[in-house]
């Protein structure tokens, strides 16, 4: 098993609420981009089962991108409520599928979530939403960590977040170092969860365990 941990403490990323502008490439210029690609790997594009490979293909990336079209503003729906909490608020296990921006090959795994509230909270599911919305484009690891974390600490102004992220990079696995089994965890921690190492340790410990609901 192959382990790589990161820790990122300051970010001045600027969390954006509204989406990216719609690509000027129309559907069929990326179809005959797909056939392109087929005839250079030597396949036949006319032939029965990949006649309507190009389609396919372009509507899957559609899919797996789509987070460059959704914006913060419109996946909160006004889901964020004031609130006299002020204790660890922890989504773990939220599964993580996003595309590598070197190869496009997938990346799978999941993500811990945390934050302390300071007069605000989110609903939970949103918190799933926002990791969802920044996987769905092509990514690094290492960014998306961060992106989810500045998000929250944007749009919440909490005492602090927590973001852990495990995942296996299929570029790792079924090409190049070709090395099945490997993983790779990246963390980011804002505000309390970087200045006070026994909150952060309890985060840690809390995401440690195997939760086991059924």
């Amino acid at each position: 098993m192959t382990l790589s941990f990161r820790s990122e403490l300051n970010s001045t990323e600027v969390v954006s609420l509204s989406t990216q502008n719609q690509p000027k490439i129309t559907e069929v210029e990326m179809m005959q981009a797909v056939r392109t690609l087929l005839l250079g790997l030597g396949e036949d594009p006319d032939r029965e089962g990949l006649k309507d490979t190009p389609k396919r293909v372009v509507k899957a990336l559609q899919f797996l991108t789509k987070g460059y079209h959704e914006s913060l503003d419109e996946l909160l729906n006004d889901a964020v409520f004031t609130e006299d909490a002020n204790e660890m608020v922890l989504v773990r296990d939220i599964d993580i599928f996003s595309s590598c921006e070197h190869h496009i090959l997938p990346i799978l795994g999941r993500a811990h979530v945390a934050y302390i509230p300071n007069g605000k909270v989110i609903g939970l599911s949103k918190i799933a939403r926002i990791c969802e919305m920044y996987a769905r484009r092509l990514q690094v690891q290492e960014r998306l960590t961060l992106q989810i974390a500045d998000a929250l600490q944007g749009l919440l102004k909490p005492q602090g977040v927590a973001v852990v992220i495990e995942a296996s990079h299929m570029c790792m696995v079924m090409r190049g170092v070709q090395k099945p089994g490997s993983w790779t965890v990246t963390s980011a921690m804002r505000g309390v969860f970087s200045e006070d190492s026994k909150t952060r340790e309890e985060f840690m410990s809390l995401i440690r365990h195997k939760a086991n609901f059924y």
